[in-house]
Order: structure tokens, then C-alpha cells, then sequence
């Protein structure tokens, strides 16, 4: 969160388990400083993205990658994102 800097980045790409601060908590805090900001999450776990939309109401789940990835299928899926 230090060196985040509103306005500077195009797409946030996070993991949504992390140990100190998970990645919606993260999202929610950039979004705060940037509205304009996409954002990708990447899980390796199930997750019930309807439940996570109940809770995390300000957070878009139009990008989420499932882990394993090829590295060819990330760049395709966030170059996509940029278009």
C-alpha cells in the first residue's frame, strides 16, 4: 500500500489470499485512492464469488483467474482487460 500511487497504475493484480491484508481488503483500500483502477484476482482455492459480492459490495469480480496459469493464458486474459 506504500507504494501504490493513484493515477499511475492501469490494473491492480492480486492474490486473493495473502497473509497480512487479503486482496479484496487491498482492492477496497486502492479503489479508495483510485476508482479508475481495474483489478484481476487470482485464487489457486475455491471461492464463492456470490458470498464475496455480499460482503465486498464496492468490488467488481469481472477478472478472476484460476491458479495453475500459463503465463500465455495471464498475458492474453490482462491484456484483454486493458482493451
Amino acid at each position: 500500500m506504500k507504494e501504490f500511487k493513484p493515477h499511475f497504475y492501469d490494473l491492480l493484480l492480486t492474490d486473493i489470499y495473502m497473509p497480512k491484508m487479503n486482496g479484496l481488503e487491498l482492492c477496497e483500500k486502492e479503489l479508495e485512492l483510485d476508482v479508475n483502477i481495474r483489478v484481476c484476482f487470482m485464487t489457486a482455492f475455491v471461492v464463492n464469488i456470490r458470498a464475496l459480492r455480499e460482503v465486498y459490495t464496492n468490488v467488481s469480480f469481472g477478472c478472476f483467474i484460476e491458479k495453475p496459469v500459463s503465463i500465455k493464458y495471464l498475458i492474453d486474459r490482462l491484456s484483454s482487460e486493458l482493451d
